[in-house]
């Protein structure tokens, strides 16, 4: 797919980094957002199409601005500005190029953070052996262990193969994860299962999955927040939270087989609505981007 000549690819992504907004962020796992927030940059066009997505607006509605490298740079650079602890990039594949270019201007003029690849796991090998010395931090989800319900929610039947093998690659490169003086995120590997309605299941094969092929060392967070959006909000099962029962035999199996580090999210934990994508607004820099 040549986007540089005008070619469009599933996800939408043209020939410039469209972003829908950016800014400080509090709602990630404790070592991410810190004590002065996670350099969050949403990016638009997503390679899934998820049923349930908060983003929709601008993960498939392709909202946003479209910036240049050195608006890229601009970005990044007032995130730095604002003593965020890191770069989290969400949703940020299609723009692996850009995003490589910014950061390069940024390190030339001695700017830098720890860069936190933030994505649904659905990721080429490729794509990853390309982020070598570029990411220090990722942070991927690990949703499906069915094809057919990776078809319906998310419209891949072949991501579960291709999460599982990304996360195990993702384990080799990066590695543990690894926290400094003041107990942030420095490098390695945090492996997200957000619990679906009717489908706890596959996030209790997914966890025997990561303790076989990778082990426990591995940083999980565990998540009962899923809430309806989109189009699954006239979908059963999807249109409805996950139930106490579903989420418990989740967590009692992550803890049966031995991950204890990270994250495991109480089930009456605070959805804090300001935090859920469809709440957000967009922002961009004025004189970096041209809207679209």
């Amino acid at each position: 797919m040549d986007r540089l000549s005008g070619q469009i690819g599933f996800c939408g992504a043209g020939a410039r980094p469209k972003i829908y907004t950016f800014g400080p962020h509090h709602g990630e796992e404790p070592p991410l957002s810190g004590t002065r927030g996670s350099g969050t940059v949403f990016f638009s066009c997503c390679t899934l199409a998820c049923i349930y997505c908060q983003n929709y607006r601008w993960s498939q509605n392709r909202d946003g601005a479209e910036h240049d490298v050195p608006g890229l740079a601009a970005i990044l650079r007032e995130l730095a500005d604002l003593r965020c602890h890191n770069w989290n990039l969400v949703s940020p594949t299609p723009w692996i190029p850009f995003i490589a270019e910014a950061l390069e201007l940024l390190d030339h003029d001695g700017v830098s953070l720890p860069v936190v690849y933030n994505t649904s796991g659905f990721e080429t090998g490729g794509m990853i052996d390309s982020l070598s010395g570029i990411v220090d931090v990722y942070l991927v989800d690990l949703r499906y262990a069915s094809p057919e319900t990776a078809a319906t929610a998310s419209g891949s039947k072949h991501y579960v193969q291709v999460a599982r093998d990304a996360v195990a690659k993702m384990w080799n490169q990066v590695g543990p994860v690894v926290l400094d003086d003041d107990g942030t995120a420095r490098r390695g590997t945090i492996c997200r299962l957000l619990v679906l309605p009717g489908h706890a299941v596959e996030s209790i094969d997914n966890l025997r999955w990561l303790k076989r092929e990778i082990g426990t060392e591995l940083a999980i967070s565990l998540m009962a927040q899923y809430s309806p959006a989109h189009l699954a909000v006239d979908m059963l099962p999807w249109n409805r939270r996950v139930t106490q029962e579903e989420y418990e035999l989740v967590r009692a199996e992550a803890e049966e087989l031995g991950f204890g580090n990270g994250w495991i999210q109480d089930y009456e934990f605070p959805v804090r609505n300001e935090l859920a994508g469809m709440n957000f607004g967009p922002r961009a820099l004025a004189g970096t981007c041209k809207e679209s």
